[in-house]
């Protein structure tokens, strides 16, 4: 029973820890003041992470693309409200945060 359960366990820890991205993500985007304009799944101010998620979808260079708009801002591509700059972003966060968006259905 004992070489049945530990398998179990590590199976069901690593499961635990391949969920904590997204939601940390999250958590991340919350910290960092995104979601004031952002929402998951819908419009606010500006487009949801999911509708930004399937516009870039297997777009070449869309990451580094997107990084750069998180973190100097921009303008045009969602309407006529500009996206303003996040200085509070470092550069690591927000791959990391578009890393994450490019992930959402």
């Amino acid at each position: 029973m004992r070489l049945l359960l530990s398998p179990l366990l590590v199976g069901t820890a690593l499961l635990s820890t391949l969920s904590l991205p997204a939601h940390a993500n999250q958590q991340l985007a919350q910290s960092k003041a995104c979601m004031a304009c952002h929402q998951v799944d819908k419009k606010v101010v500006g487009p949801s992470f999911t509708d930004i998620s399937k516009k870039y979808a297997g777009k070449k260079g869309a990451d580094a693309q997107l990084a750069t708009k998180v973190l100097k801002g921009g303008g045009g591509v969602w309407g006529t409200m500009p996206m303003p700059a996040n200085p509070q972003v470092s550069e690591a966060e927000a791959k990391q945060l578009v890393k994450w968006i490019l992930t959402l259905k």
